[in-house]
């Protein structure tokens, strides 16, 4: 289905027990007595307090960064992927004068980058021009599930004259009502989608797409984002938006008979469109959370808004979080016990003529805006095989009466055609670049 796999292997320590003993003797060597004493006293009690925590083999603590997401495969990394823990969205546009050769220059030094940081090896030779080094940034972790995704945009295929190529799910999105878009923070002719359990290996990854990106591409916009890490329950749990609701219990699962279909583009279409065979469409938004008019309502009425009980995320007709919606059921007074206008009945697919896309949000918060208020919200990434047949008629019902979008700003929107996976040997969109 997702033709992608993950392997555990042991991370690297990166300790250098050397270096900390002669900063050690050169501290002992310039302190007093009295102080040396309590520099000495203070490291063997943190020895011994971590020993204490351990065998005599060392191990490691955690298996985290442990986890391996591969680079090849059928379909690109990042998109069936669990969710990771902190990600970073990056769009650039090609340079003046850069355009198809420039570009598939481009495409192969990123997937080459990116196939050794998802391997959790240091990049050698960073850098356009061949001549960088690795930042040491993740040096001492492993993989983290790092994973690195790219998407073209419609104005790709202008700059590198490969419009007869771009593929008519590309065509612009619909406005909605509730857009209120900073053209500065939308689109862009190539997008990047990076995302890790491990902050730093994720920053890791962006710094060096960005380094080879050279003077090919300059970044456009850019954006960081969130979720629960992975170990922070007890149990494996559907994740929590910044409103505090579970988020993401409707996606259609790999499981599912007709998953690929949803999600992925099939092959055998149009031979104008076959480098996008095994690709899919991403919709990028960044929904800002007004959150301070959210958590003004009690508990009863977000459940109301959005059709769903915010303790466990089960439907308000009853049962568990994954439980079926009865939107027929109604209560003893004889009212939908899920309202006409719950967020949740009117993204459901059976509203929809069965519409639906996979969802994989990151949440964001850049600080607290000038009248007080958080900047906070919904990195939204919605992946499908058709955004006019997902995104955009859910959009459209949920723009006319959905009682969360008083809640809701749409601040920014992308529209990215992600190539399928990239076999070995092979980079990302070569089927589209050199065709």
């Amino acid at each position: 289905m997702s033709g992608q796999s993950t392997s555990s292997k042991s991370g690297k320590s990166g300790e250098n027990s050397g270096t900390g003993a002669i900063s050690r003797r050169r501290l002992l060597g310039t302190a007093g007595a009295a102080g040396a004493t309590g520099l000495v006293l203070g490291a063997a009690g943190g020895a011994t307090g971590y020993a204490a925590t351990r065998d005599e083999a060392p191990t490691a603590l955690t298996a985290v960064g442990s986890t391996e997401v591969v680079f090849h495969g059928k379909h690109q990394p990042g998109i069936t992927t669990p969710l990771q823990a902190c990600g970073h969205l990056i769009a650039f546009d090609l340079a003046a004068g850069a355009g198809r050769k420039e570009a598939a220059a481009l495409m192969r030094r990123w997937s080459a980058v990116s196939q050794r940081l998802m391997a959790g090896e240091p990049v050698t030779g960073g850098g356009a021009d061949g001549s960088g080094h690795d930042t040491g940034i993740a040096l001492d972790a492993g993989p983290s599930s790092l994973t690195v995704t790219f998407g073209f945009g419609a104005t790709f295929f202008e700059r590198t004259g490969l419009t007869a190529r771009r593929p008519p799910g590309l065509d612009p999105l619909p406005p909605f009502s509730s857009d209120h878009l900073d053209a500065d923070r939308s689109n862009g002719d190539l997008w990047v989608q990076i995302g890790a359990d491990d902050s730093l290996v994720a920053f890791h990854a962006l710094r060096a797409v960005q380094k080879e990106a050279g003077s090919t591409a300059t970044v456009r916009w850019q954006m960081n984002g969130f979720n629960r890490t992975p170990g922070a329950t007890a149990r494996p749990m559907t994740t929590r938006n910044l409103m505090g609701q579970i988020d993401g219990t409707g996606n259609p699962k790999p499981a599912d008979s007709d998953f690929d279909q949803r999600v992925f583009v099939p092959g055998g279409q149009d031979a104008a469109y076959d480098w996008l065979a095994g690709g899919s469409y991403a919709v990028v938004r960044r929904i800002r959370m007004l959150l301070d008019d959210w958590e003004k309502l009690p508990v009863e009425r977000q459940e109301q808004v959005i059709g769903r009980r915010k303790a466990d995320g089960a439907p308000l007709s009853g049962g568990t979080e994954t439980t079926a919606m009865d939107l027929d059921k109604a209560g003893p007074d004889g009212k939908l016990l899920i309202p006409d206008n719950a967020h949740a009945r009117i993204s459901s697919p059976e509203r929809n003529s069965g519409a639906a896309m996979l969802r994989r949000p990151f949440s964001y918060h850049d600080g607290i805006a000038a009248d007080g208020t958080p900047d906070a919200g919904l990195l939204f990434i919605c992946w499908q095989a058709d955004p006019l047949r997902g995104f955009v008629p859910v959009q459209r019902k949920l723009d006319r009466g959905d009682a969360l979008s008083p809640f809701l700003r749409h601040e920014a929107s992308g529209l990215f055609a992600v190539p399928g996976g990239a076999a070995a040997g092979e980079y990302v969109g070569q089927r589209l670049l050199e065709s």
